[in-house]
């Protein structure tokens, strides 16, 4: 028997980096952008569902992210159909990979995981956090974004205080060191209680 654990946090603060640790410590990753990347690519299972509902979402065969982006942005309520679309496709997706894996600690990458109800599917929570000041920082230094497109994204997801007032373990990401020794804590303890049950 595996234990799921759910790895959360707001946008910039340091998730992704974090997950990948968790990997350096033997667990198994599933990363929901990554499955929606799948989902979306040519082939994916995606295509063909926004291909009838949204057509000029579909270049070459995948969908467009920004194609999506220009949809959501002329119509109110196309994200909910898109999502109506992704969210069980993600679900399968996430449930293929929780049957074939065979590590003892499964780890689960979801940015909305408290969002969407997600947590509730986990045996803990792990949240990433760092200032508000430091989070802002990041995310601009990507050069990938505006910052009203950052504070857009950031109003759209659950207070981090809150997320990491849910989670059953904070990892600070102020240093890679410091979120390394705290990751390793993590899976230390989560071994020691699966080796006790």
């Amino acid at each position: 028997m595996s234990f799921a654990l759910g790895l959360t946090g707001s946008i910039g603060m340091g998730k992704s980096t974090t997950a990948l640790m968790f990997a350096d410590e033997g667990c198994a990753l599933w990363d929901a952008d990554a499955a929606v990347h799948r989902l979306y690519a040519e082939g994916g299972a995606a295509v063909g569902p926004m291909r009838t509902l949204f057509p000029s979402a579909v270049v070459d065969d995948s969908v467009s992210r920004e194609g999506l982006k220009r949809i959501i942005a002329r119509d109110s309520t196309a994200l909910k159909t898109i999502e109506s679309i992704v969210h069980p496709l993600v679900a399968a997706d996430r449930a293929a990979f929780r049957a074939a894996a065979s590590a003892d600690i499964l780890v689960f990458d979801i940015p909305l995981l408290f969002e969407t109800g997600g947590n509730a599917a986990m045996d803990a929570v792990a949240c990433v956090r760092v200032p508000a000041d430091e989070q802002k920082r990041r995310v601009m230094a990507r050069g990938t974004m505006t910052e009203a497109q950052f504070e857009q994204i950031r109003a759209k997801q659950m207070p981090n205080d809150e997320k990491c007032a849910r989670s059953d373990f904070v990892i600070e990401t102020d240093t890679l060191d410091h979120a390394r020794a705290q990751v390793q804590d993590i899976v230390r303890q989560i071994r020691a209680g699966m080796a006790d049950a």
